[in-house]
């Protein structure tokens, strides 16, 4: 008999806490049973197994993202909706490693798959956020994979401890912000650019 009040939301709830504490590779079905109080088959009622939970995980975290970069930079636009974007993003890959790694994990398996419309909410985040910047449309693709690779690549080697020169992480993060910033600039369409 399932644990009162543990259902599919609960156990994914759960599983992502845990990601969070122990990284994405160190989740199994049964350290998260354990950590619920029930017996590991239990879990299969909710969950078809630990493929299925960790892609259930991976549409929480990034509609929880979607969210916070779509909260950071509502409002503003330009090098304010950047920074803001930016900072909310690496906040939330500092908290929330093990979800972060889901996300990155996660394929979408087909039209009907919720992750299809999670990843669409982050991108329309980082789009509204471009938008300040008047690129050509054929360039945003390319504005968006640059955001993607760089922050991602900062976050996630922060995250991991992996900066160990004596320098201000945060420094690096602004003149990183920086950069990013003016190339976007330099990259506006010429309909902007010659008046």
């Amino acid at each position: 008999m399932p644990r009162a009040g543990l259902d599919q939301a609960a156990v994914t709830a759960a599983g992502a806490a845990l990601a969070d504490e122990v990284g994405l590779n160190g989740l199994s079905m049964g350290l998260l049973a354990e950590r619920l109080g029930v017996r590991t088959p239990s879990l299969y009622k909710h969950v078809a197994g630990q493929a299925d939970l960790i892609h259930r995980i991976a549409v929480l975290s990034l509609n929880e993202f979607a969210d916070a970069i779509r909260d950071a930079i509502q409002g503003r636009a330009g090098r304010d909706a950047l920074v803001a974007g930016a900072h909310a993003m690496r906040r939330w890959v500092l908290e929330h490693p093990g979800r972060y790694a889901a996300g990155n994990a996660a394929a979408v398996t087909g039209s009907d798959d919720p992750l299809l419309p999670a990843i669409q909410r982050v991108l329309a985040s980082w789009t509204a956020m471009l938008h300040g910047y008047h690129l050509d449309p054929g360039k945003e693709i390319h504005a968006l994979r640059m955001l993607r690779s760089i922050l991602h690549g900062f976050a996630t080697l922060e995250a991991a401890g992996s900066f160990q020169i004596a320098a201000d992480i945060g420094e690096s993060f602004t003149w990183m912000l920086d950069f990013i910033d003016h190339g976007l600039n330099a990259n506006q369409s010429d309909s902007l650019t010659t008046r």
